[in-house]
């Protein structure tokens, strides 16, 4: 009588059992399953950015390209010819591979192993890259002719390296990166990036165009403001803040495309998600119409200025 009670107490148990077991199997599958796939996805990505043009491309990691984006801005902010930036460029990686290296040959530092013996500034002065790229520039400016000269001699007169013919082998990578960043080859830098941490703040890329802009800021040719996403951006993705950054160049496109392709070169360091300008947008992360690091064409928002989104909640 015991067992047939026992028998009859858990009929009316049993049918529930196997759906709840099949279901948790079924969400601890797919819960892996997911796991599993964006980890993969994830650890795809290169964490470079690249440049194309002259019938071929070549990328730089991340960090190399913020300092090559701010080499560029540099002389974007200065007024002068892409060459300069080109030259620069070539430069600054033979001599340091674009990092701000505080160690170098006897008292050489940062990103163009200045000497601070040879009167290029202070310690404190060279391993700031916005003293260090002035400085450069300065000298190349006092080279007569330099725009037409070879690149590798126009930076040998600046350098005086033991190494003099080092600099054209660094060429092609430097105008290939000096025509995305002068802006001069449109919709052209592309970088692919794990997922942004957020949230962050969009000022904190408004600093830094400042920073590095800032007589262009100064005088207005670039100004910048906040506004909200869904009014500025083209679309907005669901890992954005609600606060664009609006950067407008004022009607000069070549500036524009400038200032959009050195937003996304600040991705990886300000968590950018999404730059858009002149119709084009580069997405961080995939969506509906975008793939990955690509500048697709995409309609609405604000077309006339560069609108920049950083990483949300």
């Amino acid at each position: 009588m015991m067992a047939a009670r026992r028998s009859a107490s858990s009929g009316p148990i049993r049918p529930w059992i196997v759906p709840l077991v099949l279901l948790a199997v079924f969400a601890f599958i797919v819960g892996g399953t997911y796991v599993a796939l964006t980890g993969y996805s994830s650890s795809r990505r290169s964490g470079a950015c690249t440049a194309s043009g002259l019938g071929t491309s070549h990328g730089y990691a991340s960090e190399r390209t913020a300092n090559a984006a701010l080499i560029t801005a540099v002389a974007v902010d200065r007024g002068l010819p892409p060459r300069a930036a080109s030259i620069a460029l070539a430069t600054a990686y033979q001599e340091s591979k674009l990092e701000n290296i505080s160690h170098g040959d006897r008292d050489s530092l940062g990103l163009f192993q200045q000497r601070p013996s040879q009167g290029w500034g202070t310690e404190q002065e060279i391993m700031d890259p916005i003293h260090a790229s002035n400085a450069f520039y300065d000298a190349l400016e006092e080279i007569p002719g330099y725009q037409s000269m070879p690149l590798n001699d126009a930076a040998q007169k600046v350098q005086r390296s033991g190494y003099p013919e080092a600099y054209a082998d660094h060429e092609t990578e430097g105008r290939l990166f000096a025509s995305a960043l002068t802006g001069h080859s449109g919709a052209n830098l592309v970088c692919d990036l794990a997922a942004a941490d957020g949230p962050v703040s969009p000022e904190g890329v408004r600093a830094e165009l400042e920073r590095q802009f800032p007589r262009r800021t100064q005088v207005g040719s670039i100004t910048s403001a906040l506004a909200a996403a869904r009014k500025a951006a083209p679309s907005v993705p669901v890992t954005a803040g609600a606060t664009a950054l609006v950067i407008d160049p004022h009607g000069d496109e070549t500036l524009g495309w400038a200032l959009a392709n050195w937003a996304v070169a600040q991705a990886a360091d300000a968590s950018v998600v999404q730059v858009s300008y002149a119709g084009r947008t580069w997405a961080r992360s995939s969506d509906q119409n975008a793939t990955p690091g690509s500048w697709a064409t995409r309609e609405g928002g604000d077309a006339a200025r560069v609108v920049v989104l950083v990483a949300g909640a």
